[in-house]
Order: C-alpha cells, then structure tokens, then sequence
C-alpha cells in the first residue's frame, strides 16, 4: 500500500470513512464530496495506481459490488438509473464511482457541454451525521436483499 494514498489509509482505517461495505478485497464508502446522496466509491484494498493496472478478478469482483450497489440506490432513491465510472483522475488509487441519477447530467462529457470556458466548484460535503445516516441506510438496503 501506498503510505500517502487516502484510499489505502481509508483501507487501513487510518482516515475515517462512511464504510457501506467490506469484505477481505474490497471497500466501499460514500463520496466525501458527493454528486448526489449515496455516491459510493469502490476501492481494492490493495493499492494499484489505475484501473488497468487492477487484476482482471478484482475488476470484475468491483463490477459485480457495484450492481449490487446500483440496486440499492436505487431502491433507496427511487431514480431508474445509477451510473458506474471506473475512474482515477482525482486519486491515483484504482477506484469505481457508483451514482444515483436523478437527472441526465448528474454525470456528464466535456463533449457534451457547448461552453469553451467552464468553471466548476467543489460538490459540498455533507455534515458528518448525514453521511453516517446515508451510509447507515445504504448498508441496511444491502442487507435486505442479501436476504
């Protein structure tokens, strides 16, 4: 693992996390700075700096967990669609981006957007005991339909 990697510290639980789930590969846990309510981030507990860096097994163990996600937000959230993004731009640690939609452009191309210059600004983070009850619903919505 990587020592300065936020994603292998949250692995390590040195930095705190709303965890939504976790077995011996994998963690998932809500977005610090969320799109919308319930965006979870998958990471492999072993650091790899990019997706296709990632084993083909733990790629496909990420895949099938963030199914497993998507169903529940969108249960949690009532909305038809979630979006899953392998990503690594923003942290240099293999990760998946799961997203409940609720609107078309919740995730977006800059080859859609007409606009030359842009501007963006940090997504908000939610208080503490906000993400502890998303995170707290997530993992019941989980739960029941494991069952």
């Amino acid at each position: 693992m990587a020592a300065e990697c936020v994603f292998c510290r949250i692995a390590k639980r040195e930095v705190a996390a709303h965890i939504v789930y976790e077995d011996d590969r994998l963690m998932a846990f809500l977005d610090r700075g969320p799109i919308r309510p319930g965006h979870t981030q998958i990471v492999p507990k072993q650091h790899f700096a990019c997706f296709d860096e990632t084993p083909a097994e733990l790629a496909s163990a990420m895949t099938l967990l963030g199914q497993r996600l998507a169903r529940a937000l969108k249960r949690l959230y009532r909305v038809p669609r979630v979006a899953f993004a392998f990503t690594g731009s923003d942290v240099a640690h293999a990760h998946a981006h799961v997203v409940p939609m609720h609107e078309a452009t919740d995730i977006t191309s800059r080859r859609y957007i007409v606009e030359e210059t842009l501007t963006f600004r940090g997504m908000p983070n939610p208080p503490d005991l906000e993400l502890a009850g998303t995170a707290e619903a997530l993992k019941n919505a989980l739960l029941d339909m494991a069952s």
